[in-house]
């Protein structure tokens, strides 16, 4: 990690510069949700409600967020699930994502889980790049079925 980056739990001054990047992210997943999701799940993040976050700052600015949780399965008391994570378009390249990913390990870590893990689609090729380094791909394809 550069010495320009710092990683920190959100905090309520993120709130405007992790919005542009959650909406971002969605925008990049073709997602659109109305301003009372992005309000509700900000007011999740920052309470630790089931749900946890970390920023990445450079220079004083917000420029990378992830989301993550914690949950069981029948083979694990507990794992962790890297639900979302966005850079910076300018920010790239830097080392940004690759910080949050190990933030969200050492988390991971100190909770006691036996996994960390996570989604991406197949055609996200650069962060696939970064995930084939970091982590191991296993093969699996996730299937959504509709409940509503």
């Amino acid at each position: 990690m550069n010495d320009d980056l710092t990683l920190a739990r959100l905090q309520p001054a993120d709130r405007a510069a992790w919005g542009v990047l959650a909406e971002a992210y969605k925008r990049f997943y073709e997602t659109e949700l109305p301003a009372s999701h992005y309000d509700a799940t900000w007011a999740r993040l920052v309470a630790g409600q089931g749900v946890f976050a970390w920023g990445a700052h450079r220079r004083g600015r917000l420029v990378g967020i992830v989301h993550y949780l914690f949950h069981a399965n029948p083979w694990m008391a507990d794992a962790c699930y890297l639900q979302d994570l966005y850079v910076d378009e300018a920010t790239r390249g830097l080392g940004v994502a690759a910080a949050l990913i190990e933030r969200v390990a050492a988390s991971a870590r100190e909770h006691g889980a036996a996994r960390l893990h996570w989604l991406t689609h197949e055609s996200n090729a650069r962060a696939r790049a970064l995930y084939d380094r970091v982590a191991q791909h296993r093969g699996f394809i996730r299937y959504d079925f509709p409940l509503g």
